[in-house]
């Protein structure tokens, strides 16, 4: 039997994007998408197969998956564990393969959340009957979430997340939906989940507490030691509803390096892009990354203080736990401060032709440059923002693709 592994499903795009008073263009997200499948995440919880703004991005991001853009990514949509939601998936983005379905658990939210419209027992029939629906669709894999998790009677737990495998689904996902778990109580929980169900365990913990990163590699702990495969929730800088969810970075860097840890990490996973896929988000977020933030942050490799500094000098490993190199530091950051010619809303041909030559991007024929310019244009009015040199060769390789992403029809 092969040992259990831990794999990265990031949120960013579903939890992140929910966090209140902050948003992403659809170009932003695809980018991210770009950024995970490059740092080796199993899977992004992609967006929202029933919104209808959405439509058109989850359409081209599985285009970009048949193109071999996403290569080993899988992206996954977030819907109600409702057949309503399956058919309606379906209905618009026939294409996806991987979804996760949610209802809550808990007596708090089946009594006030609820308020009687749903009990114990239906909330079940109602999960299995969208799994089951799910699957004639020809769901490749299928999560079933289970919302407030942390504060649900262990034994209905045990029996909901039962007769989700019963029905077919592949995982379930333990949601601390309030951050209220601490390390101590999530290892006992999903130990006990997990040895009763023997199920893949998906654990999304939330920051309430600033445990959300601790909470995550506690119950992966606990399921890898039960003899289950688990998935951790991870957003990019640690974004999401109210405190955030589980840092992306700072939870590889916990397995990878967390003293007693089981590092089952999934072999694809590197922290190469890490330093790039933590800009862009806080460039696209319109967050800056704490000076402080494990491994990205500005601090992250300072040292002032004159033993550190010393120490430091003598050998990085006696003030540096693992190396800047490894998180793609350490090449200087060039800023022009004589000339810049941008292109935006307004560009004309010429300043066009300028910025791509310098990104050394070579147009077919004045046709092609043209398209190209239009659809640059486009993507500075749909993220109002300057577009960064990622993005630009991003629209001149996949033309097509940029132009579904940008178009939304109310």
């Amino acid at each position: 039997m092969s040992k259990p592994t831990i794999y990265l499903v990031d949120v960013t795009n579903r939890d992140g994007v929910q966090t209140s008073r902050i948003c992403l263009s659809k170009l932003e997200k695809t980018m991210l998408n770009i950024y995970l499948n490059e740092i080796g995440v199993f899977q992004s919880e992609f967006g929202f197969p029933v919104t209808r703004h959405e439509t058109n991005y989850l359409n081209a991001n599985l285009e970009l998956v048949e193109q071999g853009a996403l290569s080993s990514i899988r992206l996954g949509g977030w819907l109600r564990a409702t057949t309503e939601d399956v058919s309606t998936a379906y209905k618009f983005v026939p294409k996806i393969k991987h979804l996760n379905l949610s209802i809550s658990t808990s007596d708090q939210m089946i009594m006030h959340k609820f308020k009687g419209k749903l009990d114990h027992a239906s909330i079940i029939k109602e999960m299995q009957e969208a799994v089951k629906l799910a699957r004639k669709h020809g769901t490749e894999s299928i999560g079933v979430n289970a919302e407030d998790a942390s504060r649900t009677n262990m034994d209905y737990l045990v029996e909901f997340s039962g007769a989700a495998k019963n029905a077919g689904a592949d995982r379930v996902r333990y949601c601390d939906t309030l951050g209220c778990d601490t390390p101590f109580s999530i290892y006992e929980r999903i130990k006990v989940l997990a040895e009763a169900v023997k199920i893949p365990i998906e654990i999304h913990s939330h920051n309430d507490l600033g445990l959300a990163v601790a909470n995550s590699i506690a119950g992966a702990k606990a399921a890898v030691e039960a003899g289950v495969d688990t998935y951790i929730n991870t957003c990019v800088n640690g974004m999401g509803e109210r405190a955030g969810n589980a840092d992306l970075v700072s939870v590889i860097l916990a397995i990878k390096y967390g003293s007693g840890f089981p590092n089952y990490l999934d072999s694809k996973v590197s922290l190469k892009t890490a330093w790039k896929i933590s800009k862009y988000a806080s460039y696209a977020f319109g967050i800056p990354v704490p000076i402080n933030q494990p491994g990205v942050g500005a601090n992250a490799f300072a040292h002032e203080s004159g033993i550190h500094a010393d120490g430091a000098l003598k050998d990085r490993r006696n003030y540096e736990l693992y190396d800047y190199e490894e998180l793609g530091r350490g090449e200087p950051d060039i800023i022009e401060t004589g000339r810049k010619i941008t292109v935006g809303e307004y560009s004309g041909i010429k300043g066009f032709r300028n910025v791509y030559d310098k990104l050394e991007i070579i147009f077919k024929n004045e046709l092609e440059a043209a398209e190209i310019l239009e659809l640059v244009r486009y993507a500075n009015v749909h993220n109002q923002k300057p577009l960064v040199d990622e993005e630009l060769k991003f629209i001149a390789k996949y033309p097509d693709i940029a132009r579904k992403i940008f178009t939304m029809s109310p």
